[in-house]
């Protein structure tokens, strides 16, 4: 590979010639960022393969969000709220943030980006609130990706506000019918398919047979997605971010979507990190944080011979 191919970053265009920029590891991996969003619409392994689902009729065509991905949900997750479902930082255009305030760990990775996105005139009509959200997106040497984002109440009121808070990221499976996630048995959920409702999760790990749409609650930083065919597991792990939601539209939801294939819900599962149920106050001055880091392991798993709790307990 030639060295223009190695450079750690590059700002290039995307589809429709919207900017996106390009993180690559020396081992091979990648991740590409579209300003569009702030939105992470590729991650891929050192053999090249794509570890996030992307519709294939996915619009690239602001105001439309993207389907698939890493959505960032801000400053409200789904319809919890007044305003437009999952709030409007998946569809505004964010600037390369080139002098950011530092980091408190700062990784090895020369592959990062930092973006930010302030409140336009017309944002503060729907929303007045005046803030900072500062997101960085890491390829790590491993090949694990990073989102940290960190959010500042910079107004000058006086007046605190508050948020709800996802990412939701779509990851790429071979089935979803044999797959399962592990981390979040015994746990209460809110079922968004019965008014929210409060349930407790029952049974071991979680498998898939129908639409699901729930926000497990009060999470454990590690969350595991065995992927049985492609023999990989993704581990989560989460910092500032109770709660989980479990998303996959099934077959009527997906003939639905106009930007998403009929049969394309067989190979994706959305497992978010989130702060739905309590929602995240600031006062003036203060900053919030919540970090996303996922990493895709050759998984052993062959009926039932991985052992769960040590998945989820290795670090």
């Amino acid at each position: 590979m030639s060295n223009s191919e190695r450079v750690p970053v590059e700002l290039c265009k995307g589809v429709n010639g919207l900017d996106k920029v390009v993180l690559r590891e020396v081992r091979g991996s990648s991740v590409e960022v579209y300003l569009y969003g702030g939105h992470v619409t590729s991650w891929k392994n050192e053999h090249g393969e794509e570890l996030l689902f992307v519709s294939s009729k996915a619009i690239f065509k602001p105001p439309k969000p993207i389907r698939g991905g890493i959505p960032i949900c801000f400053p409200q997750f789904s319809n919890h709220g007044p305003l437009e479902p999952h709030g409007f930082a998946r569809n505004r255009i964010w600037s390369i943030d080139a002098d950011p305030p530092p980091f408190p760990t700062s990784s090895s990775s020369k592959a990062f980006i930092d973006l930010i996105l302030k409140p336009s005139e017309e944002d503060l009509k729907i929303w007045p609130h005046s803030f900072e959200f500062r997101l960085r997106v890491t390829l790590g040497p491993g090949g694990d990706l990073m989102l940290t984002s960190r959010i500042r109440n910079t107004s000058t009121d006086g007046k605190p506000f508050s948020f709800t808070f996802a990412y939701h990221t779509y990851f790429s499976v071979s089935d979803i019918s044999e797959v399962r996630v592990e981390g979040l048995e015994t746990l209460d959920y809110l079922d968004n398919l019965q008014n929210k409702e409060r349930f407790t999760e029952q049974g071991d790990a979680i498998t898939f047979e129908s639409e699901v749409d729930k926000i497990y609650l009060s999470t454990p930083t590690k969350i595991a997605i065995l992927d049985h065919e492609k023999k990989r597991t993704f581990v989560i792990r989460k910092d500032g971010l109770p709660d989980a939601v479990v998303w996959n539209p099934w077959d009527k939801k997906a003939k639905a979507m106009a930007d998403f294939g009929d049969d394309e819900y067989k190979h994706m599962l959305c497992v978010e990190t989130a702060a739905v149920e309590k929602h995240i106050t600031l006062k003036p001055g203060e900053e919030w944080r919540g970090r996303q880091e996922l990493s895709a392991v050759p998984s052993s798993y062959c009926s039932g011979q991985l052992d769960p709790q040590r998945v989820l307990q290795s670090s």
